[in-house]
């Protein structure tokens, strides 16, 4: 039988101690999830795996400084963003992936900053505003089937399997979404 997982702020000391038992328990609490939010951007068990490990490196080097209110959320953003990084690394020249589906399907909603100048990034911190705004106003189930698909980049099918729902009906859930999101930010002056 397995241990019971460490809690979240025995995990956060281990990083403040700098214990190197601060990763073994992070891989054994949140490893999966973060397996699983590498492996549905990029689809290949070598680049999941490292994105994994540098999920690690990235808590190692950011705990402390930082010390996240919510771990698990915390892990999950970073290795979305490994993820992500590594996706546009592979993928410069060819454009496969569920990643690039995903990312095309919000390309009516969601303005794409042209640079990261000081205004861009002030921009993007509203639009983040916006749409947990956005989200809230979601149906419970809802919210769940545009976060699973344009968080976790999981595809439709599977969404679909998890949320009880077929995939016509998490299509059309996704689809609602992105057009009420993007009458919502546009009611709220954003340029789409």
């Amino acid at each position: 039988m397995r241990e019971k997982a460490m809690d979240d702020e025995k995990i956060i000391e281990l990083f403040w101690e700098r214990s190197e038992q601060a990763i073994s328990e992070t891989a054994d609490k949140y490893g999966g999830i973060c397996r699983k939010i590498a492996w549905n951007i990029l689809g290949n068990e070598e680049d999941t795996q490292e994105c994994v490990n540098d999920t690690y490196l990235g808590a190692w080097n950011s705990i402390p400084p930082r010390r996240p209110g919510a771990l698990r959320a915390y892990l999950c953003r970073i290795a979305r963003n490994q993820a992500v990084k590594k996706y546009r690394l592979n993928t410069a020249a060819k454009r496969t992936c569920e990643l690039t589906c995903v990312l095309e399907e919000l390309e009516d909603c969601i303005p794409a900053p042209s640079s990261w100048e000081v205004e861009e990034q002030i921009e993007a911190r509203e639009l983040a505003g916006n749409l947990e705004e956005f989200l809230d106003t979601l149906k419970e189930r809802d919210r769940l089937v545009f976060l699973r698909r344009y968080w976790f980049a999981q595809p439709v099918k599977s969404i679909s399997r998890e949320c009880g729902v077929t995939e016509h009906h998490a299509a059309v859930i996704l689809e609602r979404s992105r057009k009420k999101l993007k009458c919502f930010l546009e009611e709220r002056g954003v340029r789409i």
